[in-house]
């Protein structure tokens, strides 16, 4: 009786798995395992010509699967075939319409490396560039129909792959740009940094050129201000702001990047006049008086400005211009205390007395200021490429001996330029 329920447990089981029997298949190769192929997973078989009518004749039928699945066939077992590039690159759009959009990027970038010549070329790198941005966007990358991941680092292989292969393309720059867009979303702010730089560099005659500089300003910007242990992220961030300022004076981001710089100026008088104002309170006038003119010569005209002018105009009432003038420099004062001490010791009156405060006390530690502008956003809500175009005709399988038409490779006399 167990046997039985046993029996039959295993028959329900398969009927789950095997929906059709029937047609499913059992494949025996020599020196290798046996392999299931699920139902309509067969490898198809023929000659070029043969495979690509099976192909065209699944579209018609409204079977992409079937049709995907001749193509590939026809690219594994007559890669030289000239239907092959017409095959591939109709496999990928049908990749795409299906929403399967890594297989489909994939199938693009082997078309276009190794069919360079194909008339699928640029076509080719635009589809790439369009499903990069849909996983910039917020694409999921999916698994067997799961969500795994935001995919950022799919869509940095995709732009990638565009900047490799297409060098002077029309995508190239808006590619390489939003390599460092999708390291910024990710917080690896020094590849966002190198990814940006390429762009001013390579292509510093492009509109987008114009977004990457003021990126370069933003991150160290927001570095700056959220308290990095980078010293220099202050200094960064007025350097490119003020070179974004000077190529790009009409942009439309000039009045945030001066907004940004203001921003800057001011925390760094904010910074001076504490320590102006620590000094002053240990009574160390002389430290405190250079710190209040480092306030009036960063923000003249400041509230700040203002009040290190008063300030050292009572302590100068008070003290006198001498008692109020830098100290020595360290050198000099350790070479003029061993003279003092010398002479003292020659006198015989006994121990020097303490001197004035000296102009070494510990600086307070610098305030963080957490106000930020808007960032700016420019990951646009929707890819910027154009909608893919209904597919190219297709040549008939009796062309099969026709050699490839020339074209679509990327030029060196092509310039890059942005996505419309």
């Amino acid at each position: 009786m167990q046997f039985v329920i046993r029996a039959f447990l295993v028959l329900a089981a398969a009927a789950l798995f095997l929906p059709e029997p029937g047609t499913a298949s059992v494949v025996f190769k020599a020196n290798k395992k046996t392999q299931y192929v699920a139902p309509g997973e067969e490898e198809l078989s023929g000659d070029a010509a043969h495979l690509y009518q099976i192909g065209q004749t699944a579209e018609k039928e409204g079977n992409p699967k079937r049709a995907i699945r001749a193509y590939k066939s026809l690219i594994k077992h007559h890669p030289k075939d000239s239907l092959a590039p017409s095959a591939l690159y109709r496999g990928a759009q049908l990749q795409e319409q299906l929403h399967d959009y890594t297989p489909a990027a994939d199938s693009f970038r082997e078309l276009v490396e190794k069919y360079p010549t194909s008339p699928y070329f640029e076509d080719a790198i635009e589809a790439q560039f369009r499903i990069g941005e849909l996983y910039l966007n917020g694409k999921k990358l999916k698994v067997l129909g799961m969500s795994i991941a935001s995919s950022l680092d799919r869509a940095v292989t995709i732009f990638a792959n565009v900047v490799r292969t297409a060098p002077y393309g029309k995508y190239t720059a808006r590619a390489q740009f939003d390599i460092g867009l999708a390291r910024e979303k990710q917080g690896a702010n020094d590849a966002a940094l190198q990814a940006y730089q390429a762009v001013v560099d390579k292509f510093p005659n492009e509109p987008v050129a114009v977004d990457a500089q003021y990126q370069i300003g933003y991150i160290w910007f927001t570095a700056a201000q959220t308290g990095t242990k980078d010293a220099a992220a202050a200094t960064n961030a007025k350097t490119a702001f003020q070179d974004f300022l000077f190529h790009y004076p009409k942009s439309e981001k000039s009045a945030q990047a001066r907004a940004n710089l203001d921003i800057l100026e001011h925390k760094q008088t904010a910074n001076s006049y504490k320590v102006a104002k620590f000094y002053d309170k240990q009574k160390y006038y002389r430290a405190a008086v250079i710190y209040y003119n480092e306030v009036i010569r960063q923000q003249p005209g400041s509230e700040e400005s203002n009040q290190a002018k008063k300030r050292i105009d009572q302590l100068r009432a008070k003290y006198g211009d001498a008692a109020l003038q830098p100290a020595l420099p360290v050198a000099q004062q350790a070479s003029k205390k061993k003279s003092e001490a010398h002479g003292a010791q020659s006198a015989g009156t006994g121990s020097a007395k303490p001197g004035a405060p000296n102009n070494e006390a510990p600086l307070p530690a610098s305030a963080t200021d957490s106000s930020l502008p808007p960032p700016a956003s420019l990951a646009p809500d929707t890819t910027t490429a154009p909608e893919p175009e209904p597919p190219l005709p297709l040549p008939d399988a009796s062309s099969s001996n026709a050699s490839p038409a020339p074209g679509g490779s990327a030029s060196t006399d092509e310039s890059a330029s942005p996505a419309p």
